[in-house]
């Protein structure tokens, strides 16, 4: 294959939020400390994707994904323990499925942003970059309840 990939700078915010949003609860940063540590060292300006850059990223877009989130959290929280099934509690998904829905439930809490069905399919190229098992399955699932609760207007 020739020439380089076309650039998605939406979908790179996008991953980078997820990423932030998985840092963030490991390390126990707030999300100003990571968003400030992703800016300063891993979007935007530089050429290539190496130690975990993301050229592409609009850093406006990345950070209100990352802000909301955080913001929302408790209700994003109680909304995708609702959205999953009774023997999966929020705390048993795995770490960046748990990161990639919440950043996904805070831009569609924010109904001035991009339309339900694109955040929706947005994601799912997300997570089907990070995770191959069920969680696509899981995450569409779990994408369209929380959808048609924040944005039933768009369904």
């Amino acid at each position: 294959m020739t020439g380089t990939p076309k650039a998605r700078p939406r979908t790179a915010s996008r991953v980078a939020a997820v990423q932030a949003l998985f840092q963030s609860e490991q390390a126990g940063d707030g999300a100003e400390t990571v968003i400030d540590q992703f800016v300063r060292h891993r979007l935007g300006g530089m050429e290539g994707f190496e130690d975990g850059r993301i050229p592409d990223a609009e850093v406006p877009l990345f950070a209100a994904i990352v802000r909301g989130a955080v913001r929302q959290q408790d209700t994003i929280d109680a909304m995708l323990s609702e959205s999953l099934p009774a023997d999966w509690p929020l705390a048993r998904i795995d770490p960046v499925l748990r990161a990639l829905l919440r950043a996904a439930g805070g831009e569609l809490a924010n109904t001035g942003g991009a339309p339900a069905k694109v955040i929706i399919n947005e994601y799912l190229d997300v997570v089907r970059g990070f995770l191959t098992g069920p969680e696509p399955g899981i995450a569409n699932a779990v994408l369209d309840r929380m959808a048609r609760l924040l944005r039933a207007e768009e369904f």
